[in-house]
């Protein structure tokens, strides 16, 4: 699978960023999601899912607009 790095709101160069991959699906790179009270709330969660937490800067900012 290719990424082709979309933008990241990340002032040294590591997450979080946005990836697009060939088939136009989006890839989230950012810190991951700890805070037992917010997985408490999570729904529908499948085996392998994790979970980042994206700032609204980041995909306002970068996320395709179509």
């Amino acid at each position: 699978m290719r990424l082709r790095m979309l933008g990241s709101t990340s002032r040294d160069g590591d997450c979080p960023t946005l990836y697009e991959n060939e088939n136009g699906d989006i890839v989230v790179q950012g810190d991951q999601l700890t805070d037992p009270d917010a997985i408490a709330q999570l729904k529908h969660i499948k085996a392998g899912e994790a979970f980042v937490v994206v700032p609204r800067a980041l995909i306002t900012q970068y996320a395709p607009k179509e």
